[in-house]
Parts: structure tokens; sequence; C-alpha cells
């Protein structure tokens, strides 16, 4: 059993009997309430949608523990003690003492939680202690590697933050988004979203990449979008269906490239949207 450490991600604890209702209330995803053995997807978005942190929630010893990417660990530590107000809520900040790794294998103890975002598994997460950590294995390309192939866009990883909305990396394709709740944090602007069908980018696997993160996809002259990290020539892109004509005929850095859907996706190459 190998459990390979994700040294980017931050690990933060929601105690306190008020916990699952502000998570709840502020973020867009399920949020368990109890221990259901799978951590929930979920984006932190600002007022006008666009997505601060992202990650996910689960359910053990009587708190939900999160993960989010550490180039945002500082925001959204201040912006959830923000939103907390009054709760009865204890936000702890495990950066210093706790570790996110991820493994495929079974019978792991600890705090251990399903990755599954809509119908793709990446695994398990585990979250331990930093002397815990300091025995597995210390590079993450079997999760990167892992998670490219479904088409999982990850923040930090592939878009900065206050950079895109949820729909863009599919999260209300991928089980992110709890339509059925009240209201939470750019609600409306997902809802929007969702019932005018103006999602204009969307998650793409491109292959044959010999290029850096950032580095603009072109189809037919035009930007569509820029790729994210890049692992064994295969990297996720946010872009723009409708500029996506040929996919046969997009490059990367002037070489010719292979763009495939992720298998979740019910959008096609060359949708166009009407205008917001």
């Amino acid at each position: 059993m190998t459990i390979h450490l994700r040294a980017d991600r931050a690990v933060f604890r929601f105690g306190g009997p008020e916990a699952h209702k502000l998570l709840n209330d502020v973020v867009t995803g399920h949020i368990p309430a109890a221990d259901e053995g799978v951590a929930a997807p979920w984006a932190l978005l600002s007022p006008q949608g666009k997505i601060l942190a992202e990650g996910l929630a689960g359910w053990n010893d009587e708190a939900l523990w999160l993960d989010v990417h550490e180039s945002v660990a500082d925001d959204f530590f201040k912006r959830m003690r923000m939103y907390r107000l009054r709760a009865k809520v204890d936000i702890d900040d495990l950066r210093a003492t706790h570790r996110v790794g991820f493994s495929d294998g079974a019978d792991l103890t600890g705090i251990v939680h399903r990755d599954r975002v809509g119908p793709v598994s990446l695994g398990s997460r585990v979250i331990a202690s930093a002397e815990e950590a300091a025995h597995w294995a210390q590079d993450d390309r079997a999760y990167q590697q892992r998670r490219i192939a479904g088409g999982i866009a990850h923040q930090g990883n592939d878009f900065p933050a206050n950079d895109i909305f949820a729909h863009d990396i599919g999260l209300d394709l991928l089980d992110a988004i709890d339509f059925d709740k009240g209201c939470y944090v750019g609600q409306e602007v997902v809802s929007r979203m969702k019932h005018r069908g103006t999602a204009r980018r969307r998650p793409v696997i491109v292959s044959g990449v010999e290029a850096e993160p950032g580095t603009a996809v072109v189809a037919g002259g035009r930007e569509a979008g820029t790729i994210g990290q890049v692992d064994d020539g295969k990297a996720v892109a946010i872009l723009r269906l409708d500029r996506i004509t040929d996919p046969s005929a997009v490059t990367v850095n002037d070489k010719p490239v292979g763009l495939t859907l992720p298998p979740w996706a019910s959008y096609h190459f060359g949708d166009s949207v009407p205008e917001d």
C-alpha cells in the first residue's frame, strides 16, 4: 500500500455544532453531516461567481476536514473566519501539523475518504500528521496522471484564483454544485449560467503537449484557452468550445496536439451559447 504526498494541499478542520451549517451556507457543494465515506467536492465563489478556492470536504471525528491548494490557503482561511461571524464553529489551520495524500490502496487507516468527483474515481484522500506523512512517497505524479486522464481541472495546477466560473471546470456536471440547497455565495451566477446555458468554456484533455502550463491553445488562428499542468505530454485545458470547430487542427506552441473530451462531458466541440 503506497500513499503519495500531495505537497501542494493545505488542510483545515471545521468543528463545533454549526460547522456543517456554515459550510453548507457558503460553498457550492453537498457538505456531509456524517461520515459518508466519500469526500465531497465543493468551491468557494466570489459574489461574481468566480472560484476563490476549491477542494474536498469529508466528515471524521465530529468535524469536517477540507483541503485547498496552498496558493489560496491564506485567503480561504481569512474568508471563512469572516463568514463564521458568531457561529459556533472552530476553524483550525493544520498546515503546520497535517498533510494530504493520495492512495489506491485498501485497508487504509486514519482520516480516509474516497475521492470521487462525479463519475471519476481518484482513489482515496488521506489526511495524517506530518510525522506519519514523512514515510509516504514524496511525489504525486500518480495522482496528477489520474486526474488529468479524467479531465479534472484543479486550482493552482491548472488555473488561478478568481479567474474562472464554476461551470468552466465542469463543477455543474461533477456533483460539486448542490442545485437543491438554498443560497450560498455566488449562487445567483451559478443558477443563471445553468438555466440560460451560458457556459462558454469547458475542460478538455490535451495530448502531445510540449509546452509550459499557461501556454495558449490555438484553433483557427485564435486563442481558445490555455493548458494547465503537463504530465507525460498531457494536460487539462479550459477552452472556448465555440472556437474548436476542427479538433484535429489545433496547436500549442505551433505544434499539433490532440484534443479529447472528458468521459463525463455532456458538451461538444463547436458548441456555441447565447450571450449572457
